[in-house]
């Protein structure tokens, strides 16, 4: 039995009811469905496998590239010339980090110690760990300055130990050396009778503390009972605050950790982290939008007020002894050396600075720091930290190894840890991230417009099904035909 156009109309129209019905359902629970998928999938939860293992043992390729800035003149920066250095590098370092000692806790944190080791890449490097360079000597010039305020006769016996053991105010040596430590009869002697006094018991580097080690005890939060809060650090190595700094907020532990942030980010949110290497809470702001392989992300970049002295920015008043914008002062922290952080190049700090050294050239693309953040989870896609490190030099009185040295802060190295999600975990990150969700947020309007179609289909084909009615009750010929029929049926009887 044939159906009827009317019944046709009537089925469509409610399918298309029911499709523009769910469609709309899907416009209001859908985001709230989305949401749920990404706060189980960021909360830090052993059960959640994407998002446990990139925050456990960060499966993804981490570099440290590490540039020299050899020193052409040093005969010269004796007699009170400016320095002039010529960058060296970079020596890239294959960087593997993961946690351990990781330990849950009933208030929703969790604890845990993050090691990391270095591996030299020769094939990424533009030299070798044999290439020799020429760099300050700590040891001399740095010391030097922390016994600027000594008694005379205490600056004289300092200088004589210099000669002692043979320590100039510069070191040429193998850049291997520089970064994981050189033999030192004079670091011998100290760690012997002044045992404290230097940050390594062992040779002296660079970076000899951080290979093979970790960045203190993290205690941040796990976001199953808030997940405005994942990844919050609640407290570093015991503590809520530090106290190297000379006011409350410069001491406060804010943020993460620095590698993840709370979902839901927004174009105001700002990536506030604590840096055990820095000493102190710092915090990226949003520049712009973009893309980063195939992925929707937010750079964040360092504030001008990120390096700002006391007088330019009052909040970062606490900081200070200041010299000029564009550089921390981290001697706190370093055992009271001389040690300054700043942006590679002296990229944007005072001018002045550029002024105090020949050979350097700064600009945003090579030199200043930013981390690409997918918004909607927090998790950052690309990122490259770039910092340098400066030691203060100049002639000290009785020191006779400063010679006639003027007053300069000077750049020693700088570096750039950089990393970027790729391969299996960015497919898997993308698909459960990314494209399931933005399929869901498409299929609303697709159930909506072809609901929508579908009732407009069911009008017509309704509409088009009583105009033949009507024309077959209208039709002349309609009836002539009808009164044949009932003829032809009357003669039969």
């Amino acid at each position: 039995m044939a159906v009827s156009k009317s019944t046709l109309a009537i089925v469509f129209l409610v399918l298309g009811g029911l499709a523009v019905l769910f469609g709309t359902v899907l416009v209001f629970v859908g985001p709230i469905i989305i949401d749920d998928q990404i706060v189980k999938n960021v909360e830090i939860n052993p059960k959640n496998d994407l998002s446990y293992t990139m925050w456990k043992d960060i499966p993804v390729p981490f570099f440290m590239s590490v540039y020299f800035f050899h020193i052409v003149n040093p005969k010269e920066i004796l007699k009170g010339e400016k320095p002039m250095v010529i960058q060296r590098g970079p020596y890239v370092y294959r960087e593997k980090r993961w946690k351990d000692n990781i330990t849950f806790h009933d208030n929703n944190t969790v604890s845990y110690l993050e090691f990391r080791q270095y591996f030299f890449e020769e094939s990424m490097s533009v030299g070798d760990e044999s290439d020799v360079v020429t760099i300050p000597n700590m040891l001399v010039l740095g010391a030097s300055i922390m016994m600027e305020n000594m008694p005379f006769p205490i600056r004289i016996l300092l200088s004589t130990t210099f000669k002692t053991f043979n320590e100039g105010p510069f070191l040429t040596k193998p850049v291997g050396e520089l970064m994981w430590g050189y033999d030192s009869k004079l670091v011998d002697f100290l760690n012997d009778y002044l045992p404290g006094m230097l940050p390594s018991s062992g040779k002296f580097g660079l970076f000899a503390e951080f290979n093979n080690s970790n960045s203190g005890q993290f205690t941040v939060f796990t976001g199953q009972d808030d997940i405005r809060k994942v990844h919050k650090v609640d407290s570093w190595n015991g503590l809520k605050s530090v106290d190297y700094w000379r006011s409350e907020q410069c001491n406060m532990i804010n943020g993460t950790a620095g590698q993840m942030w709370p979902p839901f980010m927004n174009t105001e949110s700002t990536l506030p982290f604590y840096s055990p290497d820095a000493c102190r809470s710092m915090e990226l702001v949003y520049q712009k939008s973009g893309v980063s392989r195939g992925i929707p992300v937010y750079r964040f970049v360092a504030p001008k007020t990120l390096f700002a002295n006391g007088a330019d920015y009052p909040p970062n008043e606490g900081f200070c002894p200041c010299r000029q914008s564009g550089l921390l002062n981290v001697s706190t922290c370093r055992h009271n050396s001389p040690v300054f952080i700043s942006h590679p190049h002296f990229f944007a700090a005072d001018p002045a600075l550029l002024k105090t050294v020949n050979g350097l050239s700064p600009n945003e693309d090579e030199h200043g720091l930013f981390i690409d953040v997918h918004p909607e989870t927090g998790v950052p896609m690309n990122v490259s930290i770039r910092l340098q490190l400066n030691l203060l030099i100049k002639s000290v009185s009785g020191i006779s190894e400063t010679g006639k040295i003027a007053e300069v802060v000077m750049p020693m190295i700088w570096f750039e840890e950089s990393g970027y999600i790729d391969g299996p975990v960015l497919n898997t990150f993308r698909t459960n991230l990314v494209v399931l969700p933005m399929v869901m947020e498409y299929m609303q309007y697709i159930f909506i417009g072809l609901g929508l179609a579908t009732i407009l289909g069911a009008v017509m084909l309704y509409l088009s099904d009583k105009e033949s009615v009507k024309d077959t009750k209208t039709d002349p010929t309609n009836e002539t035909q009808a009164e044949k029929i009932s003829v032809t049926d009357t003669d039969k009887k």
